[in-house]
């Protein structure tokens, strides 16, 4: 076996393949080594690589085996989905080298550290065995991009993990541990030493004493454990629900199923067509889009790559509310000590337990361990005195949406935070110039603006005022993705992006309900749109006395109003909008439906019925103008970041691709069309763009 002190010299003497690709030999083994980073992606050059390695060792006659590996933090993470739309001509495409490396008549092992995704498993799966370390991880998350394996995964797991596992990797998409996947027979070994000493001992031991090597499309243990129709059936009616809205899931199955009942090259010929439906699909598209749009948001084109971050080690969190604890709670879970702060002493017990009660909720589902509770917890501080916020980097305010009391507390931290120390508001709709401008040092103010629950939604809006400096919001966007967010810049405007867009989707909720719909009318077509729920459950849920029902003022002048005052509160009442029993469950209210009908009859017009098409343009329609206003304005730097926003923060079907990428399938001309005929006017900017020729989603880039 070799050494460590062999490998390196190995390692030095390698000969070049490519840029991002060597060939050595270790005794009898030759190693093949990609070094592309970040990731080592499949992108054209590792193809290159990867084809012209492979050819040399199947030539070899020094090399009696092969080890694949990788350079870096991770074995192949994947493809390099930037080709997906442009792929290089002049490379291979991913399944002819993976048909050179299944060919290899030579034992062939995969040597996998970090992580082995997608087409990084794939590849992984050609060759005869894989190993790889304790802390590897192995998947194909394909379906998060509306596709499903298509170099050969959905052929060659399940003849080795069987139909059911395989289903459920590739559903659900997510990466397993290598411990599991070692239990389900996709890893051979577990590697507990050296990587490279251990796969090239395995590879050795395989070309010397093992059987002539079985390439895993010839395999078929899996194939031997249950895979009958009842199965697949069964499979479809447990996750029916997971599935709706969503092609790829389906593929896969279909894939899956003619993995266990046609020979392996008429499966790959299934799998290739059902692959290729899902890429063309415009729900795959988005899904793309979505991807990429993600990982721009942190990109601010006004703040160079080298703004100094300033160094957040312990935050201060005002206020130990819902919000305040689940800020608190990011932050913990991170390992960043946090002091937390309340005027009373049952609200600050009340917050301190609420944080270790959730903890303990996702100890009981396995999600968290208990060492891992205790340090949460040992890094809470909590206290009655602002004073002791004096040391913070990091102070973020979450109480009441009151321009005043947040005014108050600001000047009061103005004289407690050391210098330096960044001051946020986690305000929804507050103007934070104005909170700013009651301290001395508005450069340090900023915006963080959670979404509900505070410790499970990934958007943060990040909210950069007038006189926030450069580097308090390079330090904000940074931290964001320290506690696992996704950052999304705005400008200071009432609601900022999200809460401001959604803002006309209720209004035209509760307009359409003095129109002819009923609230569940109105929710259903919504609900079948893509979301989860629609405005009047969404309301029933937060609660009708806490959306701005002042009972000192009410007039019975909305419905909503009514409601209120008859204590119709929503869940909480088990009545609002709906009528609810003890497990919460909804039904149509009758007393809502009556007062609805009367509200109606007052109206100038007499109800109608409602198309679900109609519905959804008077719903939805007036977001996209929203968008586009937002853009025009400077908001939101840029209209993926509008799509990304409303996606993490409400709950967008993220099959359509978010509002603006939706106008963009509609076609703009449509969209204007639409909006004319609801009686909204067309923002400015979307009639530029349609004049043009040009999309919105791609904004600023198509004015």
């Amino acid at each position: 076996m070799a050494s460590g002190e062999t490998l390196d010299a190995v390692r030095e003497s390698a000969q070049t393949i490519n840029d991002v690709t060597t060939y050595a030999c270790v005794g009898t083994v030759a190693l093949i080594t990609l070094d592309s980073p970040p990731v080592n992606a499949l992108g054209s050059a590792v193809r290159q690589g990867l084809m012209a390695a492979f050819a040399r060792a199947a030539a070899d006659p020094e090399a009696h085996a092969v080890v694949l590996a990788c350079a870096g933090r991770t074995f192949i993470a994947g493809a390099d989905i930037r080709e997906f739309d442009a792929p290089d001509p002049d490379a291979p495409d991913l399944l002819e080298v993976l048909a050179q490396i299944d060919a290899c008549p030579k034992p062939t092992v995969a040597a996998i550290h970090g992580t082995a995704l997608g087409g990084g498993l794939e590849t992984a799966l050609c060759c005869h065995t894989r190993v790889a370390t304790p802390s590897a991880k192995v998947g194909l998350p394909e379906v998060a991009l509306g596709l499903l394996p298509g170099a050969g995964g959905t052929q060659r797991l399940p003849r080795i993990v069987g139909a059911q596992t395989a289903l459920e990797m590739m559903v659900f998409g997510k990466p397993v541990i290598a411990s599991r996947a070692h239990e389900i027979g996709l890893i051979d070994a577990i590697i507990e030493g050296d990587l490279l000493e251990g796969a090239i001992a395995f590879a050795e031991n395989a070309a010397q004493s093992g059987p002539p090597p079985v390439p895993v499309r010839e395999r078929s243990e899996g194939l031997s454990l249950p895979h009958d129709a009842e199965l697949f059936a069964r499979f479809r009616a447990d996750n029916a629900r997971a599935f709706k809205g969503y092609q790829a899931p389906e593929n896969i199955v279909r894939a899956v199923e003619a993995a266990v009942t046609l020979p392996f090259e008429a499966g790959m010929r299934r799998e290739a067509e059902l692959f290729q439906e899902l890429f063309t699909s415009r729900q795959s598209a988005a899904l793309r889009y979505l991807f990429f749009a993600e990982r721009q948001t942190a990109r601010v084109p006004d703040l160079p790559a080298d703004t100094p971050r300033r160094p957040i080690a312990q935050v201060g969190v005002i206020g130990a509310g819902t919000m305040g604890r689940g800020i608190a709670m990011n932050f913990l879970s991170a390992g960043i000590p946090v002091t937390l702060v309340e005027q009373d002493e049952a609200a600050l017990e009340r917050g301190v337990a609420a944080i270790r009660r959730t903890y303990e909720i996702s100890l009981k589902k396995g999600k968290l361990t208990q060492a891992k509770l205790d340090a949460c917890m040992e890094r809470l501080q909590s206290t009655l005195n602002m004073a002791d916020l004096g040391e913070a980097d990091l102070v973020i305010e979450a109480v009441f949406e009151k321009l005043a009391l947040k005014q108050e507390i600001f000047a009061r931290l103005d004289g407690i935070a050391r210098p330096g120390a960044i001051l946020a508001t986690n305000t929804s709709f507050l103007d934070i110039n104005a909170i700013a401008a009651a301290t001395s040092r508005p450069g340090d103010v900023i915006g963080l603006h959670f979404f509900s629950p505070a410790n499970v939604m990934r958007l943060l809006e990040v909210v950069r005022a007038s006189a926030t400096s450069p580097d308090v919001v390079a330090t904000a966007m940074g931290l964001a993705r320290t506690i696992a967010k996704i950052p999304v810049l705005s400008g200071v405007c009432d609601g900022f992006i999200a809460n401001r867009m959604m803002t006309p989707r209720m209004d035209a909720a509760q307009a359409l309900i003095l129109e002819g719909p009923l609230p569940w009318e109105v929710d259903q077509a919504i609900v079948d749109y893509g979301f989860a729920m629609g405005p009047f459950a969404m309301l029933d849920l937060v609660g009708l006395d806490v959306i701005g029902w002042d009972p000192a003022t009410s007039t019975s002048s909305t419905v909503t109003q009514v409601l209120c005052e008859t204590g119709r509160w929503g869940q909480k009442r088990q009545a609002g909008f709906y009528d609810y029993d003890e497990m919460r469950r909804p039904t149509p209210s009758p007393v809502t439906e009556a007062l609805v009908r009367e509200f109606q009859s007052r109206a100038e017009t007499p109800p109608r019925p409602f198309s679900d098409e109609e519905l959804i343009e008077r719903l939805l329609l007036p977001v996209v103008n929203e968008g586009a206003r937002v853009l025009e304005e400077g908001i939101a730097l840029r209209a993926s970041d509008i799509d990304v926003a409303l996606v993490m923060g409400y709950g967008w079907p993220p099959a359509t691709g978010g509002p603006v990428f939706w106008a963009d399938t509609l076609g703009l001309g449509n969209v204007i069309a639409g909006l004319e005929a609801i009686g909204e006017t067309p923002a400015p900017l979307l009639r530029r763009l349609a004049e043009a020729d040009a999309t919105l989603h791609t904004w600023p880039e198509a004015a």
